[in-house]
């Protein structure tokens, strides 16, 4: 269960948004600046956020700030980019003696 709750609060929050979508509507966005439950766009804001500049919950994009984010340049508690692969990548150590 410790390894799975990521995945079972995004499926929850998934399932919320899906239920208040159908009760309210308008819970989907995109477009240039877009903030609503689910957001996509250039400027989005929203649980599930995914753009240019992105902040939510889960957020995507060149610039994301949010709790589980991924991007190039990104703020959050859980942020993954793509320096975090070049750093556990083993190249070898040019002109430096240890």
């Amino acid at each position: 269960m410790k390894k799975h709750w990521i995945l079972l609060l995004a499926t929850t929050l998934l399932i919320v948004g899906v239920v208040l979508n159908a009760i309210y509507g308008g819970l989907f966005s995109s477009g240039t600046h877009s903030f609503n439950y689910f957001a996509a766009g250039d400027y989005a804001m929203g649980v599930f956020a995914a753009g240019e500049f992105s902040i939510g919950i889960f957020s995507a994009g060149i610039f994301s700030v949010g709790i589980f984010s991924i991007g190039i340049f990104n703020v959050g508690l859980y942020a993954l980019g793509f320096f975090l692969f070049a750093w556990k990548k083993k190249y070898p150590k040019l002109g430096v003696n240890n």
